[in-house]
């Protein structure tokens, strides 16, 4: 089934592989993504009013607010960006001003666009390339064998190049000469900021398609001469200006941009200096949600129809501490909860991206085979379940900190030279983890 026609509860289905529970927000955001699909389907001058109805996930850290973003994002294949609040700064003040995440985003859809276009000319491309590479090795080996036939000499250098033996072999091609690399020159007196003068000549370069690009010979090894005849030849066949189009309809159309740590720009109002400025910061990210246009190097972008997801812990504010403007802005707001042992357990062992799934894979490169037990997997849900509540709260990324405590001595000694069979079993946990069972221990006894 089309990802972009699937229903809420698929949708759900799909992020259950890779989040545990935290079901109210899975929900809105699977009802959000189909809204889409349902405003695609209507005639256009009901589609013009309809917006995305944006959301505020409130949760600790740790619990799962971008995941299921950046899950949902690739779930559709839609552009997504990831900002942090607290990195914008009012207009006018040292800082990057809100705009910037749209640009972000526009980047990121076009190079999305450029990609999957590269994808469908790659065959193409591998033809043209394969033949000069052949070319090449056949002029670099006529030099060696003059008396060999031209056509055994082509034969045997494609079959060679096609069985990848020739990856190593020095060749002459001509190729691209790289981009050059200019010096900041700068600006009001201010060493810290300047001009790149290479990136605006090469900006320039490349936005004149037809201006022919210099071409020197160089002594490169197959294997680098086709990356880059790859790359020439696939920038050679692609459409640019259909892509920008296309990018930039998509990031209007389908673009997500995840907000973190809004709740840092809250402010209770009436205070001055950075209350000031985190009810600035809210204002010039107003009108971007509210939908306005943001001029980009490729053009206009209209951001009436963004899906905006905005998250934040509101440990010490409130969403309503947000402006009222702002908050009318995010009509869909949802809790999400504090993982406990079951979680983590679960955590352990359902998700495709499971944490021990990871480790599993990655010291199988070095022969390692591991194996966790069902009652280690137990007691190292309940150390995380421990140190959270005794130390800092950061949710399932208390699992890693673990693992990775816990896997130390054997990632460290894995050289991929002799194979081990490693059992993780609840002995093997208590050893390996025995400084903090130790102090969990303890702390049972402190009044």
């Amino acid at each position: 089934m089309p990802t972009k026609t699937m229903t809420p509860t698929q949708i759900t289905k799909e992020l259950d592989k890779y989040i545990i529970g935290q079901n109210a927000a899975k929900r809105a955001v699977a009802v959000a993504l189909r809204n889409r699909y349902r405003r695609s389907q209507l005639p256009q001058h009901i589609r013009d009013e309809i917006t995305p109805k944006n959301i505020i996930m409130k949760g600790p850290t740790g619990v799962g607010k971008t995941e299921i973003a950046r899950r949902l994002a690739k779930l559709v294949g839609s552009p997504f960006i990831k900002v942090e609040a607290t990195k914008f700064t009012e207009v006018g003040y040292v800082g990057r001003d809100v705009e910037s995440m749209v640009r972000d985003l526009v980047g990121v859809s076009i190079r999305m666009v450029m990609d999957e276009k590269q994808a469908e000319v790659a065959k193409k491309a591998e033809v043209v390339v394969e033949k000069l590479i052949v070319d090449a090795i056949v002029a670099t080996k006529q030099r060696l064998a003059a008396e060999t036939p031209i056509e055994i000499l082509r034969q045997q250098s494609t079959d060679e190049y096609r069985a990848g033996k020739l990856e190593n072999m020095l060749v002459e091609m001509d190729v691209e000469s790289p981009a050059i690399k200019g010096m900041a020159m700068p600006i009001g007196g201010d060493m810290g900021m300047g001009i790149d003068i290479g990136n605006i000549f090469n900006d320039i370069m490349g936005s004149m398609p037809n201006m022919p690009k210099k071409k020197t010979k160089r002594h490169v090894t197959v294997e680098a001469a086709r990356k880059q005849l790859m790359a020439e030849e696939m920038d050679r066949l692609i459409d640019k200006e259909e892509a920008t189009t296309e990018g930039l309809r998509r990031a209007e159309e389908q673009g997500i941009i995840f907000i973190d740590e809004i709740d840092k720009i809250a402010s209770k109002g009436g205070g001055s200096g950075p209350e000031v400025s985190r009810e600035g910061v809210q204002r010039d990210i107003l009108p971007i949600v509210e939908g306005s246009t943001v001029q980009t190097k490729w053009g206009p972008v209209k951001t009436d129809y963004i899906l905006f997801i905005a998250a934040g812990a509101f440990h010490i504010s409130r969403v309503q501490d947000l402006i009222p403007e702002l908050q009318g802005r995010f009509p869909i707001r949802v809790e999400l909860d504090n993982l406990g042992r079951d979680d983590f357990y679960k955590i352990l062992t359902q998700p495709e991206n499971a944490v021990t799934k990871q480790y599993t894979e990655l010291l199988r490169v070095d022969n390692v085979n591991l194996t966790f037990d069902k009652d280690a997997m137990k007691l190292i849900a309940e150390l995380a379940e421990q140190e959270n509540e005794e130390t800092e709260n950061i949710g399932a990324r208390r699992l890693a900190n673990i693992m990775e405590i816990l896997l130390e001595e054997i990632s460290f000694t894995a050289d991929g030279t002799t194979k081990r069979d490693v059992k993780i079993d609840k002995e093997f946990v208590k050893k390996n983890m025995e400084q903090i069972i130790k102090k969990t221990d303890l702390k049972k006894y402190v009044l």
